[in-house]
């Protein structure tokens, strides 16, 4: 003799049941599924979005809108001054800023490398220039100086105006201007 289950016995006075009890545990599979895949479509979104920011602050992809991350382009070249000696070094220096003065139309009045100063010892070669420039290129000349490559930092400056009636070369400013880079030395 065959023993029917309670649930068989339902089922069987009850068709409509079985049709809803299924309809149901689909429903809640369906549920999970899209559940499931909604929350891996959103991680993917996060996913993309952040890679899209890193590629625009590294600058291999535009801001949106034109706007560019660091101006026109990124400096290129080591972050350290060049040379195989601390002296390679400071003419490195020296001729980093002397291309920088004359590049923005100033001219170079004197200059003194300081290779044993008090930054000697930290690796960090210094450089005094006086120099003369028109007022608006100064400011052009100090983020050449710190925003280019190898890395150097304007330690001193001091800037006199032009006198009025002395005849000075069309009102062109004197700047006194202190300028450490690091040298790494020979590996």
């Amino acid at each position: 003799m065959k023993t029917v289950s309670p649930i068989d016995r339902y089922l069987a006075r009850y068709p409509g049941a079985a049709t809803l009890a299924y309809g149901f545990v689909l429903a809640v599979l369906l549920f999970i599924a899209w559940s499931t895949l909604s929350g891996l479509y959103e991680r993917y979104n996060a996913y993309a979005a952040a890679g899209e920011l890193l590629d625009q602050m590294e600058g291999r992809k535009p801001m949106p809108g034109g706007v560019k991350a660091t101006g026109d382009a990124a400096p290129t070249g080591s972050p350290f001054l060049e040379g195989p000696t601390v002296t390679v070094a400071g003419a490195a220096l020296q001729q980093r800023v002397t291309g920088a003065v004359t590049k923005v139309g100033g001219n170079v009045l004197s200059s003194q490398v300081d290779l044993e100063g008090s930054k000697a010892k930290q690796g960090y070669v210094s450089l005094v220039a006086s120099c003369e420039v028109d007022q608006p290129a100064l400011q052009q000349l100090l983020y050449d100086l710190e925003a280019g490559m190898p890395f150097l930092f304007v330690d001193q400056l001091v800037v006199q105006a032009p006198q009025a009636g002395t005849g000075e070369e069309n009102g062109r400013m004197r700047v006194l201007l202190g300028v450490s880079g690091q040298w790494q030395g020979t590996h």
